[in-house]
């Protein structure tokens, strides 16, 4: 679940230069470049054009800055009720969904044996024991959450319950193929875009909105694991207050996520501009 940083998308082969270091900037466009003479209309369009990538970089340099902070508060957050209270509630979401998933929570204490039973890396493993991850995989069969913020075990098991259901199931399967977008994006912006007609192509228009859109099924699917882990402590316990707190961790969860989906757009928007700019 945890805090996915926008920098996943923003640092892409595309967009980690920096653009006072790409040769646009270095050879300007306020005289020719190799060479090449720019007509006065053109050299006009092309420095907006490169105003606008530069605009980008900071909206990503601000976004990666925002999802930080996200991570930060609910990596701070307090836990909505008792860790027992937890575990009973882990148990009736894996009960009454029948879910074949073995439910860990990781120390110190049992770390490598997780990671060494399971063959995850000791990195990873590592990460759920320090409170900054918490994951699900279906391969495994197996959820796991940090022991002294169990509370995110619940959201993992919302994820367990998508994956016995088709369509959130082909949900959760898009996340793995959303980082291509921008790539995906100027691969078909250069097949089907009409440089002679001098207009913007459609992908060209519209690539930061198709960048997100990219991102918006894992969006949705992990809003709606969230969904299922508030509904259950919902039923299971009669605690009002600590709901509220529950739901603004969550929150501030799926606020990463939403970051991490206008990174993409930014990051696609990046890569068909600075395609459009060497062109």
């Amino acid at each position: 679940m945890y805090p996915i940083s926008s920098n996943n998308f923003i640092n892409n082969p595309y967009t980690s230069n920096s653009y006072n270091q790409s040769h646009y900037w270095q050879g300007g466009y306020n005289q020719p470049a190799y060479g090449y003479f720019v007509e006065p209309d053109t050299q006009n369009s092309a420095g907006k054009t490169v105003a606008m990538a530069g605009l980008l970089q900071v909206i990503a340099l601000g976004l990666n800055k925002a999802s930080q902070w996200f991570s930060n508060k609910l990596a701070a957050g307090k836990e909505f009720t008792t860790a027992s209270n937890v575990h009973r509630v882990a148990d009736e979401m894996v009960r009454k969904n029948n879910l074949d998933v073995h439910v860990g929570y990781i120390n110190d204490a049992n770390k490598y044996a997780y990671a060494q039973r399971f063959n995850i890396s000791a990195q990873q493993i590592e990460e759920v024991a320090r409170g900054q991850n918490a994951f699900f995989t279906d391969k495994l069969k197996l959820a796991v959450a940090p022991e002294h913020k169990p509370s995110l075990i619940l959201h993992e098991l919302g994820h367990a319950i998508n994956a016995k259901n088709a369509f959130t199931k082909v949900l959760q399967n898009t996340r793995r193929y959303a980082p291509f977008a921008p790539t995906a994006l100027l691969l078909a912006n250069g097949l089907f875009s009409n440089k002679n007609d001098g207009k913007k192509s459609f992908i060209e228009r519209n690539a930061g909105v198709l960048g997100f859109a990219a991102f918006l099924p894992t969006i949705v699917e992990e809003g709606l694991a969230s969904f299922r882990g508030i509904k259950a402590a919902k039923k299971v316990l009669n605690n009002p207050a600590g709901l509220k707190i529950l739901k603004k961790n969550y929150l501030l969860a799926l606020s990463t996520y939403i970051l991490g989906g206008i990174g993409l757009g930014v990051a696609s928007k990046q890569a068909v501009l600075e395609d459009s700019i060497r062109t």
